[in-house]
């Protein structure tokens, strides 16, 4: 199977401030495939609601087309600096931003302007960069302190980015009248990666959002994005749906499933027969997993998780496209599968060509699709949305 050394792990948390239905931060990623780069952009607006959402919309959007583009990081942060209007009476810029551009070998950039300062952790200890102050034209009006530095990724490396909504928690209580402050965020970060030195940047980002949010009384003051950026040994996932085109590649897919070292889904009830005949397993069904629209999980000895086909994917698929997979329980055939596509970071996908003529019936639902559209969609949002490596194999 195809695996790279590092993988780059790239997760956020976020949350309005309260009584706000708007952030006024925004999180922009994206992975250039071509170009083996991941470039990831975190904006804050000044104050909070839609305007400060449209001003770091507006900022991070156009950080991550012009750093798509290639174009000069000089050119470009004058051009954001004098777009951006400024406060008349704070003179500074109505947004500030972070951004990350990372190479496939670990290579990595960040510009910082206004935010808390990005912090590089390894082996549970501070990195303390050296920041350069880039000089900007003198035709910037308002001109405001923008660093850059560059460093080499190293295997287990953690960046951790955020805005003041994380840093300034807690701002106004007895026993932090300033704030939770950048160095109790660092204790923190340290203690929490030497206790669990492989802790994912999801649980990690998700630690350090949590305890902010509690420096608030979960009551945030300011709209709140931390995240968390962890240079990986890809954990790997096979997922197999569908039978094989000819029956002759079953015992092919059989091997495949066998073989492969990470965690294996099997979805559809023709697949799922097909490995148990010949692995000579037997199937297992839990009726207790059933829930009122999508049929019960079952068990196959040394297979992590076996479901239904078409129904359960489909049903995935609007999830990750609505981005509303928070609101599937965790115990649904659905939500285990969505939950080991968050747990893992490149993901196998093996879709067996053969035509299901029931799926083909014009009086079935819409949303009974033919397999492999389904899973082009499922592997792109993969892609696109949660910036998992995807590998698709057609058999």
């Amino acid at each position: 199977m195809y695996s790279s050394e590092l993988f780059i792990d790239v997760k956020y948390q976020q949350v309005c401030k309260h009584k706000k239905v708007v952030c006024g931060d925004v999180f922009l990623s994206r992975r250039l495939k071509e170009e083996n780069r991941t470039l990831v952009v975190l904006a804050d607006g000044l104050g909070s609601g839609i305007k400060a959402n449209m001003l770091a919309s507006l900022t991070a959007g156009m950080i991550v087309n012009f750093m798509s583009l290639n174009e000069p990081l000089e050119r470009f942060t004058e051009t954001i600096m004098k777009t951006l209007p400024v406060d008349p009476f704070r003179k500074i810029g109505y947004s500030t931003f972070t951004i990350i551009d990372i190479d496939s070998d670990g290579e990595t950039r960040i510009i910082e302007y206004g935010n808390p300062p990005v912090l590089l952790i390894r082996n549970g200890e501070l990195i303390k960069p050296n920041r350069q102050l880039l000089a900007l034209s003198s035709e910037i009006e308002h001109p405001q302190n923008l660093f850059n530095w560059n460093f080499q990724a190293q295997k287990d490396d953690r960046i951790i980015y955020m805005t003041d909504g994380i840093s300034q928690s807690g701002i106004g209580r007895k026993d932090m009248p300033f704030g939770w402050e950048m160095n109790s965020v660092q204790s923190f970060l340290k203690i929490n990666t030497q206790k669990n030195p492989k802790i994912s940047a999801h649980h990690l980002s998700k630690k350090l959002h949590a305890q902010a949010l509690n420096n608030d009384i979960q009551k945030a003051k300011d709209d709140m994005t931390c995240g968390v950026i962890h240079f990986t040994k890809p954990r790997q996932l096979l997922l197999c749906t569908g039978p094989p085109y000819s029956r002759k590649n079953d015992k092919l897919l059989a091997e495949k499933v066998e073989k492969f070292e990470g965690n294996k889904i099997l979805c559809g009830g023709t697949t799922s027969e097909i490995i148990s005949r010949e692995l000579d397993r037997e199937i297992e069904v839990d009726m207790e997993s059933a829930t009122p629209t999508l049929p019960p999980l079952s068990k196959i000895e040394g297979i992590d998780l076996v479901t239904e086909g078409i129904l359960t994917l489909g049903r995935i698929s609007t999830l990750l496209e609505s981005n509303s997979i928070l609101e599937e329980p965790e115990n649904t055939p659905a939500g285990k599968i969505i939950q080991q596509f968050i747990d893992n970071d490149e993901i196998y996908i093996i879709i067996g060509t053969k035509v299901n003529n029931a799926h083909q019936d014009p009086t079935l639902p819409v949303e009974l699709e033919i397999r492999r559209n389904v899973m082009k969609r499922i592997a792109h949002l993969l892609e696109s949305k949660f910036l998992k490596r995807v590998i698709v194999e057609y058999l």
